[in-house]
């Protein structure tokens, strides 16, 4: 991976990303680690998926 790369998967954890608006670029892999695992929960209607490494989440 070039540096070039790298910067573009670098998001911020400590934002909510709306799932709409930022698709996965690979199905079931975390942008910005390339982690596999997650954590799910359910609030006001909303199913939220973080990693389990570098903590990104996204609505789904």
């Amino acid at each position: 991976m070039n540096e070039n790369e790298n910067e573009a998967y670098n998001y911020d954890t400590s934002i909510v990303y709306e799932y709409k608006e930022f698709p996965d670029k690979e199905a079931g892999v975390c942008d910005n680690c390339g982690n596999k695992h997650f954590k799910s929960s359910v609030k006001n209607y909303k199913f939220t998926r973080e990693c389990r490494n570098c903590g990104l989440k996204k609505n789904i």
